[in-house]
C-alpha cells in the first residue's frame, strides 16, 4: 500500500470511508442513542430473537445506485494496489538478494491475499446470519464477534474499535510518509539549480500546500485532482522502467541472497506495498456480482496477481540496476542532471502530493465521527481547526523522521501486519466458530501460521525500522 487509496471519481472516493449505518434487511433490535455512533451490545439470545430467512440472499437484495463491474472492480483494485510503495520495492531486494526478494515477495502476496480472502468469505456468511447486504471493515469485525462464540460478544465493540482506529493510524502514518516522499523528489531536482537544501526544512515548507489540499469541503473535488495523480504517477513509472532496462548489469553481480538480518526491513516494505486491506470491502460493497469478487479466477486472486508480478519486476530491475547504492525510492537512483529524470521526480512527487488529500479526508472522517457531537455550534470552525491540527501534526513527524524506508517499514510491520493479518483471522475464527476447525485442525493450524508471520514482522520489522529510526537522529 503503499496507500492504498488512490484515484477514484467522486462516487468511488465515498466508498472508502467508513460508515457508522450500514444497510439492514432484518436489523437487531438496539436502544437508539443521541451520538451518531452507536455502541450496540447484543444480549446472548437477541440475536436467535431475530432470525434471518433461509432463503434470504444478500446479492440478491442489495441495490445501487451506480454498481460496479468485476472488470471496473479489478481496475480499481489495481490502481489501489499500484501506490507509492513500488517505489521502495528495489530497496526490499537490497534488504534480502535478488532471488530472496523474489521469493519473499510471493510468499507476502500469498498471506496478504489470502487474508483478504478470509475477510470477504467472512462478510459474505455474516450478511447471511444478519440480514444485511453490505458493511464496512469494521462493521464486520463487530458482526463476527456478536454472531460468533457466546464469549466473543464482549469484545464486539473492541475489535471494531481496533479495526476502525487501526485504519486511522494506518493511513495517518502514510500520510507523514508521503510528506518526506514529496521533499525528497522535490529536493532531488532542486539539487541541480539551488544545490543541496535541508529536507527537514522543504518538509515544512509542504505544511501550507497539504493544508490547502486539506481544506478541500468535500471528497467530490478531489476526484480530478486524484485523476492528474494518476496520470503523474503512470508517466513517471514508464520513464523510471525505461532508466531500469538500459544497460542492465549481469545478474551474476548481485547477491541471492544478502544478509538476513536485514530480512525483515524487506519483508516490511513488502507489506506496506502490496497489503490492500483497506480497500477490500469498499471494493466488494459497491460489485455488480460480489461473489465474483472471491473464487479461484476471481477478481481478488487476479488482481494480486497482476500486482504481485509488477512488484518483482520493479524489485529486481531496480536491485539489479543499482545493486547496494539503490536508494529508498527508486527515482532517487536516476541521474540528476537529465531532464527525464527530473521530471520524473517532478511528476511522483505531485502524484503522492494530489493523493494525500485522499488519505488525509479517510483519516478527517473517522476522527471527526468520534466528536462531532462535541460541538453542535460552530461545527465548521471545530471541523477546520481539527484539519488544521492533524495536518500540522503529520508534518511534525514528517520532521521528526525525514527517511523513506524507515517510515514505510515500520507502517507495513505494525500496521499492516496486524489490520491486514491479525484481524482478518480472528474475524475468520469467530464468524466460522460453529463448523470448527477442519480436520486435523488443519484451520487452527493455517490460522497459527498466519499469526505467527504477522508476530515476527511486528517484533522484528518494527525493531530493524525503529532501530533505522533512531540513526536518524
Amino acid at each position: 500500500m503503499s496507500a492504498k487509496v488512490l484515484q477514484y471519481n467522486s462516487h468511488e472516493l465515498e466508498t472508502f470511508l467508513p460508515h457508522s449505518q450500514p444497510t439492514y434487511i432484518n436489523p437487531v433490535p438496539t436502544q437508539p442513542s443521541p451520538q451518531a455512533d452507536v455502541k450496540v451490545t447484543l444480549s446472548e439470545n437477541e440475536k436467535d430473537l431475530n432470525p434471518v430467512k433461509e432463503d434470504f440472499d444478500p446479492f440478491k437484495a442489495r441495490h445501487l445506485d451506480q454498481p460496479v463491474s468485476s472488470g471496473a472492480t479489478l481496475t480499481h483494485l489495481l490502481k489501489s494496489s499500484l501506490g507509492t510503495g513500488i517505489l521502495s520495492m528495489p530497496a526490499a531486494f537490497k534488504a534480502s538478494g535478488l532471488w530472496l526478494g523474489v521469493f519473499t515477495t510471493i510468499l507476502v502476496s500469498l498471506i496478504c491475499t489470502h487474508t483478504a480472502y478470509a475477510l470477504v468469505s467472512s462478510a459474505h456468511a455474516l450478511y447471511r446470519k444478519a440480514g444485511k447486504t453490505s458493511m464496512s471493515y469494521a462493521e464486520v469485525a463487530e458482526e463476527a464477534c456478536l454472531r460468533g462464540p457466546p464469549w466473543s460478544k464482549k469484545y464486539a465493540f473492541l475489535l471494531k474499535q481496533l479495526v476502525l482506529w487501526g485504519i486511522f493510524v494506518t493511513y495517518y502514518a502514510t500520510g507523514s510518509c508521503y510528506a518526506v516522499i514529496v521533499a525528497e523528489n522535490f529536493n532531488y531536482v532542486a539539487f541541480n539549480y539551488l544545490g543541496n537544501f535541508d529536507k527537514r526544512i522543504t518538509i515544512a515548507m509542504l505544511f501550507l500546500p497539504f493544508l490547502l489540499i486539506a481544506y478541500v469541503p468535500n471528497l467530490k473535488y478531489l476526484a480530478p485532482v486524484s485523476m492528474v495523480a494518476n496520470c503523474c504517477m503512470a508517466v513517471g513509472l514508464g520513464i523510471t522502467c525505461y532508466y531500469l532496462l538500459s544497460d542492465i548489469p549481469s545478474i551474476s553481480d548481485r547477491p541471492a541472497v544478502t544478509n538476513l538480518a536485514t530480512l525483515p526491513v524487506c519483508i516490511s516494505i513488502v507489506i506496506f506495498a502490496i497489503e490492500a486491506i483497506g480497500v477490500v470491502m469498499p471494493l466488494e460493497n459497491n460489485m455488480k456480482s460480489p461473489q465474483k469478487f472471491v473464487g479461484l479466477f476471481g477478481v481478488l486472486n487476479q488482481g494480486m496477481t497482476y500486482v504481485t508480478i509488477l512488484y518483482i519486476i520493479l524489485g529486481f530491475l531496480g536491485y539489479l540496476k543499482y545493486g547496494e547504492l539503490t536508494a529508498d525510492s527508486i527515482t532517487l537512483n536516476l541521474p540528476r542532471e537529465e531532464y527525464a529524470a527530473q521530471a520524473v521526480n517532478l511528476l511522483i512527487g505531485l502524484a503522492v502530493f494530489f493523493t494525500y488529500g485522499l488519505v488525509f479526508y479517510v483519516c478527517l472522517d473517522i476522527f471527526w465521527s468520534e466528536i462531532k457531537h462535541r460541538y453542535t455550534s460552530k461545527t465548521m470552525l471545530a471541523n477546520y481547526v481539527l484539519r488544521t491540527v492533524l495536518v500540522m501534526i503529520n508534518i511534525v513527524i514528517a520532521i521528526l523522521v525525514p527517511a523513506i524506508v524507515p517510515f514505510v517499514g515500520l507502517i507495513g510491520a505494525f500496521c499492516f501486519s496486524i489490520l491486514g493479518l491479525v484481524c482478518p483471522v480472528i474475524i475468520e475464527i469467530f464468524t466460522f466458530w460453529d463448523q470448527g476447525f477442519g480436520r486435523f485442525y488443519w484451520k487452527l493450524f493455517k490460522h497459527v501460521i498466519v499469526v505467527c508471520m504477522a508476530l515476527l514482522a511486528v517484533v522484528f520489522g518494527s525493531k530493524a525500522a525503529i532501530s533505522d529510526i533512531a540513526k536518524t537522529f
